[in-house]
């Protein structure tokens, strides 16, 4: 195991040559999402559009919406996408405090009409409602009560002002092309952004409320889909590392019963079990033995097992579809691995799901066929002697939660169901992520986020995953789903090199030692709540303030935690009972869940220190 002492240089070192500290929030796929002063952001959110003639229809640039490039070379975000025929490339540039500068370039692949090209900027409702927008021919203005943004443009551009019907917001268009698109028309702009605004350094009040404990929190998880070289030593350090409680590997189905006819449990018996499938069934063994209980999870059938005329392409969604004049050879192949995996290495799976079935990565389910899956499968590995059960969705978002509506409705599924699973890519809004709570306790099984984190398409641009950006708003769905939903864990997709939260030695092409990034030392702050405490509810009075809270009045533990999305300030922590002196960890742009102190009142309430964008947690260890 590698000492702290070390972990810690490597973190100091990392952040200092690699850690991406940029006040402009720049987004994978081009947009700019506002500039950082002191922390806080100074919002909007740019985009390149597309408009085609008579505005019947606009497209947009945002999150897998492209196919994008994105890396920084010497302090620059520079991002190459484009869409529609329209290529363009993106520099972005933090100059001074506030300030950034943007070099766009753009061509077009194609000769055809259109309304026209744009670059725009999106103005939230409640933040410019009541802005004065000024346009002149080299520079544009924008101003409220409490904040600014000025544009300066080399060249005099074209631009008007529209309000969007869905949003509410204000669009202000700059156009880079007019609707005459030729076939290698380039073009260029350059411009700076200032920012300017009002400072909430206000103290925020979070208050715990202990009095109505809520649903267990085993911990933090994670995924260990085998896929590279690199997995063993990302895998190592992960787990020697951090507290992980809850585990997710796949069970390689088409290497398993690559043949219909040939009995996998013989031929694996017979000394011919397939290299892939011992390696994933070593790294349930090696979960297992941590005390985790573990989600097998299929992704690839065999050929065998699809309807005539299926097959899988390159990449993306496969969209496979069973054949059901097979179904029980389908239930027998399916418990024969979760048989031999427990005889082979002594490990019962707590659950089977088949991997985002709701959209066919890679078998494609309906709602019903779901519903009859979890009822039919569960029989069968009853009938075998086994505990295991199925998860309800695995959802390949939050926004499909429709898919379990009928497994709900059921109730012969309900004896069959281990817990209610979703995964975190997309459509994690409150209202959204409440649904998923109620459905766990109306079924009253618990809920786990089976793949957590941010943006899907991230393997695509993986130097994203150094950006402090995409830390913060990794830590910040975390937290925000451990209050609404409650889950029993969050699995982290992934604990390997796949997502990777460590960076170096060859990940994605990485060079230098093997280094924790920040997004490591937040998933370790997460996973440093103790174990099995129960939910909390709480309230933060500044919505900048994103918390969640743990706890357990049998053992006096407690964990508290808040991510600060804005500048420094201080946090009062009410509701946690007196006991031991609590443990603060902080991790922020300089430290790596580093210790620091709280101030403890006579009334029992802890005063916090938080820096800006700051990931800060405090645990009570008991009396």
């Amino acid at each position: 195991m590698r000492t702290m002492k070390t972990i810690l240089f490597f973190c100091a070192s990392f952040l200092t040559a690699f850690s991406c500290l940029a006040q402009t929030e720049v987004m994978a796929w081009g947009n700019l999402t506002g500039i950082r002063m002191d922390g806080q952001l100074i919002e909007f959110e740019t985009s390149f559009r597309i408009v085609e003639k008579n505005w019947t229809s606009v497209f947009a640039s945002g999150r897998e919406r492209t196919q994008t490039t994105f890396r920084r070379e010497a302090g620059k975000a520079i991002v190459e996408s484009g869409a529609l025929g329209v290529r363009y490339g993106e520099k972005v540039t933090d100059v001074a405090r506030g300030e950034a500068s943007v070099e766009l370039a753009f061509s077009s692949d194609s000769t055809r009409q259109v309304e026209g090209v744009y670059y725009c900027f999106d103005l939230p409702k409640e933040q410019y409602a009541d802005a004065k927008i000024v346009r002149g021919g080299k520079n544009i203005s924008i101003r409220t009560d409490h904040r600014s943004i000025k544009l300066g443009f080399r060249n005099s551009v074209k631009s008007f002002v529209r309000r969007d019907e869905r949003t509410g917001n204000t669009i202000l268009y700059i156009q880079l092309m007019d609707g005459n698109l030729r076939k290698g028309q380039q073009g260029k702009l350059a411009f700076t952004i200032k920012t300017d605004g009002t400072i909430d350094h206000e103290t925020v009040t979070v208050e715990v409320d202990k009095s109505s404990p809520g649903r267990l929190f085993m911990g933090f998880g994670g995924n260990f889909r085998l896929q590279s070289p690199h997995d063993p030593k990302v895998i190592d350090y992960c787990l020697e590392n951090i507290r992980v409680a809850f585990g997710r590997v796949e069970m390689p189905w088409r290497s398993w019963q690559p043949v219909e006819r040939v009995d996998p449990i013989a031929k694996a018996k017979s000394g011919k079990l397939d290299a892939r499938v011992d390696a994933s069934m070593q790294m349930a063994k090696r979960l297992a033995a941590q005390g985790m209980p573990v989600i097998v999870s299929a992704w690839f059938p065999p050929q065998w097992a699809l309807q005539p005329g299926q097959k899988r392409g390159r990449g993306g969604v496969a969209g496979l579809k069973m054949d059901n004049s097979k179904k029980q050879q389908i239930y027998r192949s399916l418990a024969d691995y979760l048989v031999y995996l427990k005889e082979y290495c002594g490990v019962e799976a707590w659950a089977f799901s088949f991997n985002e079935s709701d959209i066919g990565i890679d078998v494609l389910f309906s709602a019903e066929e779901h519903a009859r899956f979890i009822k039919e499968l569960g029989a069968c590995l009853a009938s075998r002697g086994l505990a295991t059960k199925i998860l309800l969705g695995d959802n390949s978002d939050a926004t499909t939660y429709d898919f379990v509506a009928p497994a709900v409705n059921d109730k012969e599924t309900h004896p069959y169901i281990a817990a209610v699973s979703f995964h975190s890519w997309r459509g994690c809004d409150k209202e959204t992520l409440e649904k998923w709570a109620a459905v766990s306790r109306t079924l009253n099984v618990p809920l786990i986020v089976g793949e957590g984190s941010t943006d899907a398409a991230a393997h695509r641009y993986p130097q994203i995953f150094l950006e402090e950006t995409f830390a913060l708003y990794e830590i910040n769905l975390y937290t925000r789903i451990a209050a609404i939903c409650q889950p029993l864990s969050i699995l982290q997709w992934q604990l390997t090199a796949d997502y990777s939260l460590l960076w170096g030695d060859g990940i994605y092409g990485s060079t230098g030692p093997m280094q924790p990034t920040r997004r490591f030392w937040m998933m370790k702050q997460l996973a440093s709540t103790p174990a099995n405490l129960f939910a909390f509810p709480l309230t933060s009075s500044n919505e900048n303030v994103n918390c969640a809270a743990f706890g357990s009045a049998a053992t006096h533990q407690y964990a508290v935690h808040i991510v600060n999305n804005g500048a420094a300030r201080q946090a009062i922590v009410k509701g946690i009972p007196p006991g031991a002196l609590p443990i603060v960890y902080v991790t922020d742009a300089e430290k790596c869940m580093e210790k620091t102190n709280a101030m403890i009142h006579a009334d029992g309430t802890l005063t916090v220190d938080l820096p800006p964008m700051a990931y800060v947690t405090v645990i009570q260890q008991g009396k």
